[in-house]
């Protein structure tokens, strides 16, 4: 170990317990519900081998009134989710770590759609979301004296099962919009009790929470307060540099442990095209100056020696991590072991948030092996030993194809990746250059990085393979990963693709890739929904054009709501004066105008064009693939044993997609239906009971 890195691993005591290392992985969604508790135990159980001294849980609901669905959250609401959660307690300790539990209330910011309890509320306040899937038409009840003391009650009765199960640190979630933060915001909190007013006032519940626990649990676990502090931070104070200054200073000593984050999941795990390494340094960075208890926080932390500075500059005690721990597991022991350059750092994408938006377990672009611990058996660093002496060849050298040849290689197997450009990285090569995506090109650095260090290895860039030269290169496995291409197809009122626009003056992301600047006034038409067509418009907005946005959808790069990246968008299309039509279909363009129409309502409308920039359908580059298969008759004599296609030319998707095809495509070489996964199931053991 670099010796200026030995600070991260000093211990770190936090009330009655010690932490071993100064890496805590903080609380954050996976997707892993009660349904799954044995795929939930093997991802963070990872973590903890992989060197994190603290391993939290996600939010955990204290009681049915805390109902999230249809979105994914974890319960600890009876003996069977003791023992669900047992699973990962266990797999977290057997590796030296400290298990740490979210209990979570949401308050008005939960619509409680399964249980169809009145959301809990400190005076009435919704949240009313813009995004359907958080939308909900109950309103929440205002909280009595009697609601008070039940939610104090729940969150104990939940303490004392999370002990139970083996839990070392027991949390109150005071921030995100939840229901201590209720309480805490004067705009939720309206109560003219003991509970309302004043800010000395407002902590009444959460400090309740923080001493009913401390009073069930405290002799043996640590109690943690999660708390958001960048809306309090703006709110001016009589007495104090801020409101966030004051609630600190009131509750100063009250938890064990300090969790400081940002309000809202757009600001709080910001994607890396709009926040930096250590974002959240200007909100939480007093927190240490106020209390003796220990701190954690987070700002996708990659590199050891920013996590180093903030230790040494005062800013937090603990490391936090949560995308950095997905991407890596094994960050912390690479440190350790004097391999940080083999960290495979966390590219900011927010796939991972977007897991929980769709309601499935967590998937990474960086790391195909989350999520799939248990299920598929997959190590994100170990690897079965190749069955054969089969040499693979892989025509492409995209994600998908550095991503099957690296895990190929580390199997064992002799690996060869061909591609026609003279650079390996494929569609990011173009991506990665585009405004704030440069973090992106971590795919590539760190898989290219490491195929190059592997003497079983060979890259060969600028050279384009047929089908004669593939049969003669006496390979046994090939893949082919030649990618998709971007196409001049339409969008119908059906919602699919239809015809295409085959004209002059119009071009896809694959034109301006390969070096085409359309002339404006241009015109972006994005049915992608994702992030190109966003990117795009503001690339060439960059360079001095005039640039306009259609889509079909209701927002710009609609998806992106999923990863949290919409709001600065838009706030980045207005920037550059970049005009945005939504609900559009593009009926036409003779040069100089594009015609829209509304996709409801048929109105049309003209909007100035010289050139129109296409981001919607992309197909497969399968050619070679078929024509390869036009040849089977002579694999045996060119030793060939299969032919497989592999990411986007296989199906077209997005980054996440192309390295997870790419993963298990390597895993399964010899290994007959090993793609085949296990199907969790919840555990039973005991009848159904009413919860109280």
């Amino acid at each position: 170990m670099n010796t200026r890195y030995e600070i991260l691993f000093e211990p770190v005591q936090i009330g009655p317990v010690v932490a071993p290392n100064r890496f805590y992985q903080v609380p954050h969604a996976s997707g892993m519900t009660e349904a799954n508790p044995r795929v939930r135990a093997a991802f963070r159980g990872t973590k903890a081998e992989g060197g994190w001294g603290v391993v939290s849980t996600g939010a955990v609901s204290t009681h049915p009134s805390s109902d999230d669905s249809p979105l994914p959250f974890a319960r600890l609401w009876d003996e069977n989710d003791v023992r669900s959660h047992a699973l990962s307690c266990e797999a977290i300790h057997e590796h030296g770590a400290l298990a740490a539990i979210e209990l979570w209330h949401g308050g008005g910011a939960v619509m409680n759609r399964t249980s169809r309890i009145a959301p809990y509320s400190p005076s009435g306040i919704p949240w009313a979301a813009t995004h359907v899937g958080f939308m909900g038409n109950l309103r929440p009840r205002i909280m009595d004296k009697k609601d008070i003391r039940d939610v104090i009650d729940w969150q104990v009765a939940a303490a004392l099962r999370a002990k139970r199960a083996g839990f070392d640190i027991v949390y109150i979630y005071a921030g995100m919009g939840y229901l201590g933060y209720q309480f805490l915001l004067e705009e939720y909190n309206h109560r003219t009790d003991e509970y309302g007013g004043s800010v000395k006032n407002r902590v009444r519940f959460v400090n309740e929470l923080i001493e009913a626990t401390k009073d069930a649990v405290g002799d043996t676990c640590a109690v943690a307060l999660r708390i958001s502090l960048e809306e309090l931070r703006r709110k001016k104070s009589p007495h104090y540099e801020s409101e966030a200054h004051e609630v600190v200073s009131l509750m100063s000593d009250t938890p064990d442990l300090w969790d400081v984050k940002m309000d809202s999941s757009p600001t709080d795990c910001g994607a890396s095209r709009f926040r930096p390494e250590g974002a959240h340094e200007a909100v939480i960075d007093f927190v240490k100056q106020v209390t003796q208890k220990p701190v954690v926080g987070v700002g996708r932390f990659t590199s050891p020696d920013t996590m180093v500075s903030q230790i040494k500059r005062g800013v937090l005690d603990l490391i936090g991590g949560a995308r950095p721990s997905i991407a890596d597991p094994f960050l912390p022991n690479k440190i350790k072991e004097g391999r940080e350059d083999e960290i495979r750092e966390c590219i900011g994408c927010n796939i991972c948030i977007s897991s929980w938006h769709d309601g499935v377990p967590v998937r990474c672009t960086q790391n195909a092996t989350a999520g799939e611990e248990w299920r598929r058996n997959w190590h994100p660093e170990k690897f079965s030993k190749a069955d054969s002496e089969d040499k693979v060849l892989i025509i492409g050298g995209g994600p998908a194809g550095l991503e099957a040849g690296l895990i190929a290689a580390r199997r064992g197997y002799e690996v060869t990746i061909a591609d026609k450009n003279s650079e390996l990285g494929g569609r990011l090569l173009y991506e990665s250059k585009l405004p704030g995506l440069s973090n992106w090109a971590r795919v590539q650095d760190y898989r290219l990085y490491a195929l190059r260090q592997m003497a079983n290895v060979n890259l060969y860039p600028e050279s384009e393979l047929g089908v004669d030269d593939i049969l003669g290169l006496e390979h046994q496995r090939i893949a082919i990963a030649t990618g998709a291409n971007w196409t001049r197809a339409l969008y119908s009122s059906l919602e699919i693709p239809k015809g295409q626009m085959n004209q002059e003056n119009v071009y896809t992301p694959d034109d301006l890739a390969a070096g085409i600047v359309p002339e404006g006034p241009i015109l972006v038409y994005d049915f992608d929904n994702y992030y190109l067509g966003g990117v795009i418009a503001e690339a060439l907005a960059r360079e001095g054009k005039e640039v306009s946005y259609a889509t079909p959808a209701g927002h710009a790069s609609a998806w992106t709501i999923m990863t949290n990246e919409q709001p600065f968008i838009h706030q980045t299309l207005d920037k550059f004066n970049i005009e945005i039509t939504t609900q559009a279909l593009l009926n036409s363009f003779d040069g100089s105008r594009a015609v829209l129409s509304n996709i409801f309502t048929a109105k049309q409308v003209d909007q100035a064009a010289n050139s129109i920039v296409i981001v919607g359908l992309r197909l497969p580059n399968d050619g070679l693939y078929h024509e390869l298969m036009k040849h089977t008759d002579d694999f045996d004599s060119a030793g060939i044993k299969s032919i497989d296609r592999v990411g986007d030319v296989l199906a077209p998707g997005a980054l996440v997609h192309a390295v997870h095809s790419g993963h298990q495509y390597a895993r399964d070489l010899d290994q007959g239906n090993a793609s085949l996964y296990l199907r969790d199931i919840p555990i039973a053991e005991h009848p159904p009971s009413e919860i109280i």
